[in-house]
């Protein structure tokens, strides 16, 4: 089947794309995690022997940087429906994370650790549709914030994608009530063109 002019444009830009083609050289798995080591220069938020949840982690990229921050003292926890290759310093769990099933397995995994972190890079499948699209990362980023209330330990932080547009003022204003700060970072590793923002929640309140 013939690719359609906007996939075929959309490949060019992603094989000819400079973070695409340093993450290949650099051993990254996606470029996605040049935007999370911009954030952490900028914030100081990876530290060694955290406890870290990455949810919708594949194909890696995030876990990454995590574990690679951590250290062997810290854990990174990565949970996707899609499959991921194993990343050394990371501990895989497959399944929905909104499931009490896959919850209890994350909480077996980090067992008697506070979570220090919650990380969500998460998109939907892009329907081509604005207003349909925009409704489901918005449904994800609840969903994360739901983990986080669960999960975090007081004081911790979250860092969530967010895109631009119908609900996003709102989500925000959410991140506040459960937080002590929220700020706004759009790396350069971001494509200018692209609506997404990054949310950094710090300080979970008790």
């Amino acid at each position: 089947m013939a690719r359609s002019k906007s996939s075929s444009a959309w490949l060019h830009e992603h094989v000819t794309d400079h973070w695409v083609k340093r993450a290949k050289a650099e051993g990254w798995r996606s470029r996605a995690a040049f935007k999370l080591m911009e954030i952490d220069r900028r914030d100081r938020l990876l530290r060694s022997a955290m406890t870290v949840v990455d949810l919708g982690a594949a194909p890696g990229g995030w876990s990454q940087v995590a574990a690679k921050a951590v250290g062997a003292q810290g854990r990174v926890v990565a949970v996707d429906l899609l499959p991921m290759q194993a990343i050394a310093g990371v501990e895989f769990i497959d399944g929905d994370f909104n499931s009490d099933a896959v919850l209890a397995r994350v909480q077996e995994s980090v067992g008697n650790r506070p979570v220090d972190l919650v990380m969500s890079d998460m998109a939907p499948n892009i329907s081509g549709i604005a207003a349909t699209d925009q409704a489901r990362a918005l449904h994800l980023c609840e969903l994360a914030l739901e983990f986080a209330r669960t999960a975090l330990k007081p004081g911790g932080d979250m860092l969530v994608k967010v895109f631009q547009g119908s609900g996003s003022d709102e989500f925000r204003r959410a991140l506040a009530v459960q937080f002590a700060t929220v700020v706004v970072r759009k790396p350069d590793s971001s494509r200018d063109r692209s609506p997404e923002l990054y949310l950094l929640a710090r300080g979970k309140h008790a």
